[in-house]
């Protein structure tokens, strides 16, 4: 599987929506939309009646929030793949289910996990599922810090459980973490933060496909 930059975007309103797909679209095949309820994670970002640009990219959402499938149900033409997290789903049948829903509308489906979720909570589900997403930072906005001792997780998840789907890292991915994470076994990398504070977006991914090509 080829290594993928993608930017992650946090929006409250349309235009800070518009504005930073703007800012990276041009350089990217895939985008992240982070939706946040401010209920799983203290944060809002998406929870507004959007609109996406027409883009060149395809789109990820990934859904940091306590009940999902509203947002599942109005949104789910919009975007390719939808990422749920582990955490929110005390019941194993519960997730299952969710997974179907999410598989019904033609999306793929990812499942996210936060740094202190163990691996093994991924495993009744993996058959099913097209990626897994490790969270390398405490999540719910810009500028966390990266979080080494997951990587662990991600070795885990390549060599015990032998995951032949998309890895994915989300979180204080930048110039000095991202060759760790390609290393540890992961193809997909979120960043955030790094590039939305760049003045030179086109510069700053060929710097991060540098570590990975």
């Amino acid at each position: 599987m080829k290594p993928e930059i993608i930017p992650s975007i946090i929006a409250r309103g349309q235009r800070e929506l518009d504005s930073r797909i703007s800012k990276v679209s041009r350089h990217f095949e895939w985008l992240q939309l982070d939706v946040m309820d401010g209920k799983f994670v203290k944060n809002k970002s998406l929870m507004f009646d959007f609109k996406l640009p027409k883009t060149k990219c395809k789109y990820e959402a990934h859904l940091m929030m306590k009940n999902p499938l509203p947002w599942i149900e109005k949104n789910w033409g919009k975007v390719d793949t939808m990422i749920i997290h582990r955490e929110v789903f005390e019941k194993k049948s519960e997730l299952h289910e969710m997974i179907k829903i999410i598989l019904s509308k033609d999306v793929k489906v990812g499942l996210a996990i936060n740094p202190e979720t163990k691996v093994n909570e991924l495993e009744p589900f993996l058959d099913e599922i097209d990626l897994v997403l490790f969270m390398t930072v405490n999540p719910g906005h810009y500028g966390a810090a990266f979080l080494p001792k997951v990587l662990d997780k991600v070795k885990q998840l390549k060599l015990k459980h032998n995951f032949k789907g998309e890895i994915e890292v989300d979180g204080g991915i930048n110039n000095k973490t991202i060759h760790a994470t390609l290393r540890a076994g992961a193809n997909r990398f979120v960043v955030g933060s790094y590039l939305q504070k760049a003045k030179n977006v086109g510069e700053f991914r060929e710097t991060l496909k540098g570590f990975v090509d």
